[in-house]
């Protein structure tokens, strides 16, 4: 691939699979845990020519193995929150320029000139940590915008609402980006209405609250912040891309980062969605459940190059024939099944 990656952002409907076959032989080749995983499995990397043939890395791998495609010194290392009994997911950036490109491009797709808001970062939890990519992500964002009141807020609750409420006077377009609990906590001291504000959820409640399903969730804060609907971010450690949601829990990813279903008894069954768009077009809809299919998450991110940009993650989901899927929550951790393979 080269340093040709910018291809990636300019992928399209009619070259993305020719793409994604490209950058898995480049893995293969160049990445020594992925190409153990796969010869273990005894795959014939010649002989996978479609999408769905594609062996998914286990996520796990990213917190026991160092997963990297080509030899090189990081200049970034993202680490994920996590317990003493799971450890800490890593992900080894070459160039952080991609992940910069990745999530400024994919705002702008869905969203529209990052000039044109004002964002604040409600993120408590991930300010503590030094390595979350999402506060890197929402520090660049806030970077960008290059409003003035623009910025993060830790526990300071009166401050966040005094400002909200003087963005709100001046009709100003905010983004109020937060982890589910911070939301929650602000939501139930503050009540104010926010027709000018999109207020989105990162998930999460971080051993901070009793955890609560996502439509209670949305719930509340729509009823708090007099909202029609309250939008979302899917992203993790692990991936240089995020899809986004922009109301019932229904995802759409930018063209470079697709989702597929596996199921969850035959890892290695794996189905995309029905031919077509796979819109990155924000729309609420109506889903007809006939065109749904259900199993565990696999995400193509193809921002991933220089990792791994095939990842079996825990996440349950329902894929539907648009391409947009939802998340109904994680697989039971028993389910080693792909790690136990490999005993590197």
């Amino acid at each position: 691939m080269g340093n040709d990656w910018n291809r990636i952002f300019n992928v399209n409907e009619s070259n993305f699979d020719d793409l994604v076959l490209e950058i898995f032989q480049f893995q293969y080749q160049h990445n020594p845990i992925y190409r153990t995983y796969i010869d273990t499995l005894r795959f014939n990397p010649k002989t996978i020519n479609k999408l769905s043939d594609i062996p998914f890395l286990p996520i796990r791998f990213f917190k026991t193995h160092r997963v990297t495609t080509t030899d090189f010194e990081p200049v970034y290392q993202f680490e994920s929150s996590g317990t003493t009994q799971t450890g800490n997911s890593r992900h080894f950036v070459k160039d952080i320029e991609m992940y910069r490109q990745s999530f400024a491009t994919a705002f702008e797709l869905f969203y529209g000139q990052l000039e044109d808001w004002c964002i604040i970062g409600l993120l408590p939890s991930y300010l503590e940590r030094s390595n979350s990519s999402l506060v890197f992500m929402v520090n660049e964002l806030i970077r960008k915008s290059g409003h003035e009141q623009s910025g993060f807020y830790l526990n300071d609750y009166e401050k966040l609402y005094e400002n909200l409420k003087n963005l709100q006077g001046k009709k100003q377009k905010t983004l109020l980006i937060g982890v589910t609990y911070a939301l929650l906590d602000f939501a139930e001291k503050y009540s104010l209405p926010l027709t000018h504000t999109t207020v989105m959820e990162t998930g999460g409640m971080k051993g901070r609250r009793e955890e609560i399903v996502r439509e209670e969730v949305h719930a509340l804060l729509k009823r708090e912040f007099q909202l029609d609907f309250i939008h979302s971010e899917y992203g993790m450690t692990e991936l240089l891309s995020q899809a986004y949601s922009k109301g019932d829990g229904i995802f759409y990813c930018p063209p470079w980062m697709k989702v597929l279903v596996r199921d969850e008894e035959d890892p290695f069954e794996v189905q995309s969605s029905e031919p077509g768009v796979q819109s990155s077009e924000f729309r609420v809809k109506s889903i007809d459940s006939r065109l749904t299919r259900k199993g565990v998450i696999n995400v193509i991110d193809l921002a991933n190059i220089y990792s791994c940009s095939f990842i079996a993650t825990d996440d349950a989901g329902k894929l539907y024939a648009d391409g947009s899927f939802e998340v109904l929550g994680r697989i039971d951790n028993s389910d080693i099944r792909g790690c136990s393979l490999m005993a590197i």
